[in-house]
């Protein structure tokens, strides 16, 4: 089959940074689906583990990337009951599995989802990943209550026009009663968090007390903290009402949280891949929300995050897509379709 890995962590703009190659067809386990993958999206954590957050395998063999795919059964494991083939799914797969930028994939029905039929596959690519960590992080994590009442709570999502912001503020807005509030620092992505459903729109150039005040809400219940925490930590905890919830994602290089004490702030760490990587009991529970979310979406409540799409899935479009979601500049998510 063909891929697309890496056998060193090189810079994006090496030639060798991603490789075009060919693998062996992959065999699925007793609970795993394979699946011909039809378009992948690329994300963050691409970019980092291409760039040494996991090392190429020592054994000459080359690390596959990829972690959103929207393909079609081929086969099933022996004890696979949620599927069979010729289902449309999606899913965004382990961390510590072969992934998706390759023409087949094996990856445990238990994390993947029943594909929105009124998606095609690149517009269905581009949400699974995202669309798991923000529901974890708003629902699980931070605890929000599923209802629309108002609670009196208010919700600031850091970088709310990037892959996982673009359907934060969607879930938040369509599922909760909370006040939303996104971040975002040039006209059209402020325009684009708008169209997502957020209350308030500020730049987080700016100091994020500053623009609070400036739209009238100097305090905020709950922070989702999607990129560079370590950056705007202080201003975090400022803005947080004392007992208030932060929720992060991202890599900070240290974090010291002692001055979250004197408002008794909670910290909250999301992971997508936390069920996959140590099999929890609940592992299953990606599949449903999986399934919940295409549900909505069908009905037209929540919409794809789809950005702009690149073409082929080859090493060389690949690396354009690294390349612009390295520059910070990518509005919601970069797609690629077919090998």
């Amino acid at each position: 089959m063909k891929a697309v890995g890496h056998y060193q962590c090189l810079p994006i703009d090496h030639p060798e940074a991603l490789v075009d190659i060919e693998l062996p067809d992959p065999t699925p386990g007793p609970r795993d689906l394979l699946v011909e993958v039809k378009a992948v999206s690329v994300n963050p954590v691409d970019t980092k583990v291409r760039q040494g957050l996991l090392p190429p395998p020592d054994n000459g063999q080359p690390r596959i990337l990829g972690w959103d795919a929207a393909g079609v059964v081929k086969a099933v494991g022996s004890e696979v009951t949620l599927f069979q083939p010729g289902d449309k799914v999606w899913y965004a797969g382990s961390l510590i599995r072969s992934g998706s930028n390759s023409e087949l994939q094996v990856v445990d029905e238990r994390i993947v989802g029943r594909m929105p039929q009124s998606l095609d596959f690149a517009h269905a690519a581009a949400l699974p990943l995202t669309t798991i960590t923000a529901w974890e992080l708003l629902f699980d994590r931070l605890q929000v209550a599923r209802d629309q009442n108002d609670h009196g709570q208010t919700l600031l999502i850091i970088g709310a026009a990037g892959g996982v912001g673009s359907i934060l503020t969607q879930l938040a807005r369509q599922f909760t009663g909370l006040t939303v509030i996104g971040t975002a620092s040039r006209p059209e992505t402020q325009a684009w968090v708008t169209e997502l459903g957020a209350h308030h729109v500020i730049d987080h150039t700016q100091p994020l007390s500053e623009e609070l005040k400036r739209i009238g809400i100097p305090q905020v219940t709950h922070v989702a903290s999607l990129t560079q925490t370590d950056r705007h930590f202080a201003e975090i905890v400022e803005v947080l009402a004392p007992q208030g919830k932060l929720g992060l994602i991202d890599d900070p290089a240290t974090l010291d949280v002692m001055p979250m004490k004197k408002k008794s702030l909670s910290l909250h760490w999301e992971l997508m891949y936390t069920r996959s990587l140590f099999e929890t009991p609940d592992m299953q529970e990606q599949h449903n929300l999986l399934n919940e979310v295409a549900r909505q979406i069908d009905a037209g409540v929540l919409r794809t995050t789809f950005g702009e799409h690149y073409g082929h899935i080859t090493a060389k479009n690949l690396r354009r897509a690294h390349a612009l979601l390295e520059s910070g500049k990518a509005k919601g998510k970069v797609v690629l379709e077919g090998f």
